[in-house]
Order: structure tokens, then C-alpha cells, then sequence
């Protein structure tokens, strides 16, 4: 019988920073606790390009970027670690210069008293990956938007004859305020011209929000709002001999989704609806609360599936419909949406009887209204040189509640505030004549420093960065917006 003694401890610790120091895939090595470089191993000089030599007694922060270092984040990095493990990922710089993304952990060693006494780091060169994910999410973002276009391309008979009917009022009401004379009438005609313009204003700014480029980003949505939001292109998308209706819960928890994205998986339900529908028919959209869950269902009383395809319903390309039709892109698209927002989507069908698309939502907790009681008594100041938008902002802010004061200029915006100091929040453009919205924000601000700024703009946000290097002192919300985005600014200044 042989007996196998254990080996000394310092044998031990020999043999384990043998075993470290030639480890090729990990940078290990270890910081003293002011964050100089103590030890070396392989994959550290093969990632980072220094043999021992050259760095160990540098301090670590020469790994960093000239703008990390800049801003302190070696020293942040340090007193976080000394707390606890750190771990992070970012940009990180070779001895040649060049970069790569770097997931770094850090972790605290301390002596048997519990005084530290240095670090433990480990790096990955993790760039491929990153390239990768990032391939990956350029080809999501494009998929995605080939549907909203594809789902756009869908609706453009319903709006064509939408436009032609509201620009059919205006024409002959032009016609009418040429030969009548009486001033009642002439009233009359003009509220409905005014009436028309409006629709199509409000349909415009609806069809271009959702079908505008913009990156995919999970927010706190109530989809009550939503739906009601975009109900005026959802009955756009159905036929006259179809019936939309809508059932919404009285009350409904917010989720976490992205807008835009669930906007176009419910275009294309009610799109899906209409196309299972041969003659009269009716789509019934219904929001409820069940348990831990928002549950929103499309419900179509057409022809139904059988219970292959439905099995096969959310696979990419795959489609029932003619060829030229559709794409079979529509499902897969609400089913991927609904994995990113931590949901499931069910299909229930028995063909003849028509079909129900329920997705099922994760409810948040209930957050504070929009329109509070301490919201509803603030005043904001409205400034716009445009008259017509600022009318319409004015009335946008009233909706919530707001006590509304408006300027067509930055020196009337800074008599206003002189009369009424109790003005809480500016919400101005940014390019008028004479003086900037950012100028005018500047001296707001210096004179009542409590004020809350939200500037508006049509420009895009790095070309007026470049004319305007204050601009991120604000908040900036881009022109044309929408209810829900005066929303999630005003939350924003608020927080």
C-alpha cells in the first residue's frame, strides 16, 4: 500500500502559480490594492501584448481608454472591487494601441484580519462575441423593419381612400366658401375643413412614428394606451364589411415591451384577422388582467386553422396565404416579441369557427397615473414660434391636467416666467428666430434652478449636439412626437 503525503504548502502554491502563469486563454494576474500590476501570466501577455517585464510594477489603469481614464473609471472600478466581485465589460487597450472588449472580474483578496491586500483580476477577449451579438441585432432590426414596411404596404388601399375622403371635404368646402355668403354657414364649413385636416394630420404622425427607423428598446407600456393610440390605423387596415370592436379592461398594470414593436404585432393580428375573414365579419380586440398577467386577444370570427397549421403558425415564412400575399413573417414576429418581453403567445382554432391570437404579458406593479393631483396644479410654459404647434402642444399638456401658459418667443418665454415664478416646467423648441430654446433654457434655469427643461426639435439629435454642445444639459424630445413620449419625458424630469 503506498501512502501519498500532501505536499508542503509552499510546494502548493508553487505548483499553482505555475499552473496560473501558463494559462493562455484568461489573463490572470494579481493588483496590489492601490492597483499596480504584481503577477503575469500568458494569456494576459497574449491579449494585452506585455511580457512581465514591461508591466508588472504599472499601474493598471493603462489598460484603460484614454476617455475611461479620463473620467476616473480606473479608480471607480478599484473602489467598487473592494466592496465586493466586480464584474464588467468594455473597451480595453493593448500595448500596440488597438482595442478589444475585454469581460473583466475582480475580485477582493484579503488578509486572515480581513485587511485587504490586493486584487484578483481575470480577462476575457470576448470582441468575436460581441461582434457577433451585434451582427445579430442589426439583422433583428432589419427583419424588423422589412415587416413594418411589409405591414405599412398592407394598409395603403384603406388610406388612400381615408386621405381621398378627407381631402374630398376640404375641396368642396373651399368650393362652398366661394359662393356662400351667410357667416353661420361659413363657420359651419370651416370647423369641418378643420375637422378634416386634423385626421389626417393625426393619421399622418401615427403612420410615421410607427414606421419610422429607430432602435428596439423594452419600456414601461400600458397597453390600454397603446392600443387606443393606434386604433385609428387599425380600422384603416380593415375592410367597411368588417367590424372592429374593442374591449378594453378598465384597468390594466403596465408591462415592459417595446412600442413600436408592439404596435406592428398588432397591426399584424388584426391584418392576419382581416385576411381569415371572406365577406362580413367581426375582429374583436380584448385586454384583460389574469393573475400575474396582461392578456390582449385578437379574436376573428373567419375560417379558422386546423391544428397543423397552427402548430406551424409563428414559424418563419411560413404562410397559408397566395404567393404575393404575405410573407409568412407576421407570427414569428409577435412570437419573437413576446420572448423578449418574458411572455408566451397561444393560438386556439377550429376551423370554421374562426381564431384567437392571445399574447400574455408580464404585469408590472402599479405605478403613480400620469395625472396625478400634484401634477394636475403645476403650470408649464409652452414656447413655439409656430402657431399652429404651439396650439396644439397647448392642448396636449391641458389633456393632463397641466395649468397651460404659452410664448411665441424666448423674451416673451422669460417675461412669462418673471410674472409667474410658480412655472414648474419649460417646454420650448430649440431653433426659433432670436434666441435659441437652449439659450432661453440656460437663462430659465439661472433664474428659477428648480425649473424642469424638456426641449423639442425636428433636427436630428447629433447634428444639433454639434451646433449646440449645452444641449445635454436638458432633456431633448424629438419632433414629430406622440402623447405617450410627452409622457415618458415628463417622468423622466421628474424622477
Amino acid at each position: 500500500m503506498t501512502t501519498t503525503l500532501p505536499l508542503p504548502i509552499t510546494a502548493e502554491a508553487e505548483q499553482f502559480k505555475l499552473f496560473i502563469s501558463s494559462v493562455s486563454d484568461y489573463a490572470i494576474y494579481m493588483l496590489s490594492p492601490d492597483g499596480i500590476v504584481c503577477s503575469w501570466n500568458a494569456g494576459a501577455q497574449r491579449f494585452k501584448g506585455y511580457s512581465e517585464t514591461e508591466i508588472v510594477g504599472r499601474h493598471f489603469s493603462c489598460f484603460y481608454t484614454e476617455e475611461d481614464r479620463a473620467a476616473g473609471r480606473p479608480a471607480q472600478v478599484l473602489h467598487q472591487a473592494a466592496q465586493a466581485r466586480f464584474e464588467d465589460e468594455g473597451w480595453r487597450v493593448r500595448k500596440d494601441g488597438t482595442r478589444f472588449w475585454a469581460s473583466v472580474v475582480i475580485d477582493p483578496v484579503r488578509a486572515s484580519d480581513g485587511a485587504l491586500i490586493g486584487f484578483a483580476k481575470i480577462t476575457r477577449d470576448v470582441t468575436e462575441r460581441r461582434r457577433a451579438d451585434e451582427s445579430l441585432a442589426q439583422a433583428k432590426e432589419a427583419l424588423f423593419q422589412s415587416q413594418k414596411l411589409e405591414a405599412i404596404g398592407k394598409l395603403t388601399g384603406g388610406i388612400a381612400h381615408d386621405f381621398n375622403n378627407l381631402l374630398n371635404v376640404i375641396t368642396n368646402g373651399l368650393d362652398l366658401l366661394r359662393v356662400v355668403n351667410d357667416r353661420q354657414a361659413q363657420n359651419k364649413t370651416i370647423d369641418s375643413m378643420e375637422r378634416a385636416a386634423k385626421r389626417g394630420a393625426s393619421l399622418t404622425q401615427q403612420l410615421l412614428a410607427f414606421a419610422r427607423q429607430q432602435p428596439l428598446k423594452p419600456e414601461r407600456v400600458n397597453l390600454n394606451r397603446a392600443i387606443s393610440s393606434f386604433e385609428a390605423v387599425l380600422r384603416r387596415a380593415i375592410r367597411s364589411s368588417i367590424r372592429l370592436e374593442m374591449q378594453l379592461a378598465a384597468v390594466l398594470p403596465d408591462v415592459m415591451t417595446d412600442l413600436t414593436q408592439f404596435e406592428s404585432a398588432l397591426l399584424n393580428l388584426v391584418v392576419n384577422a382581416r385576411d381569415a375573414i371572406d365577406a362580413n365579419g367581426t375582429i374583436t380586440l380584448t385586454t384583460a388582467v389574469d393573475g400575474a398577467s396582461v392578456v390582449v386577444s385578437v379574436r376573428d370570427t373567419g375560417a379558422g386553422m386546423t391544428e397543423a397549421v397552427a402548430q406551424r403558425a409563428v414559424e418563419p415564412f411560413f404562410t397559408t396565404k397566395e404567393v404575393g400575399k404575405g410573407s409568412g413573417l407576421g407570427l414569428s414576429q409577435v412570437y419573437g416579441l413576446m420572448q423578449q418581453a418574458g411572455g408566451n403567445l397561444a393560438i386556439t382554432s377550429t376551423p370554421g369557427a374562426g381564431a384567437c391570437i392571445t399574447l400574455r404579458f408580464p404585469a408590472l406593479a402599479y405605478a403613480p397615473q400620469e395625472a396625478d393631483s400634484d401634477e394636475a396644479v403645476e403650470k408649464v410654459l409652452i414656447v413655439d414660434d409656430q402657431p399652429d404647434v404651439l396650439d396644439m402642444a397647448s392642448h396636449l399638456f391641458s389633456s393632463l391636467g397641466y395649468q397651460v401658459l404659452a410664448a411665441n418667443n424666448g423674451q416673451e418665454a422669460l417675461d412669462t416666467l418673471r410674472r409667474h415664478p410658480d412655472v414648474s416646467i419649460l417646454f420650448s423648441d430649440v431653433v426659433m428666430p432670436g434666441m435659441s430654446g437652449i439659450e432661453l433654457a440656460k437663462s430659465a434655469v439661472s433664474y428659477l434652478p428648480s425649473l424642469k427643461v424638456i426641449l423639442a426639435s425636428g433636427y436630428v439629435t447629433s447634428a444639433l449636439q454639434q451646433d449646440h454642445p449645452d444641449l445635454g444639459q436638458f432633456q431633448l424630445i424629438g419632433k414629430p412626437y406622440r402623447l405617450s413620449d410627452v409622457i415618458r419625458k415628463l417622468k423622466l424630469v421628474s424622477a
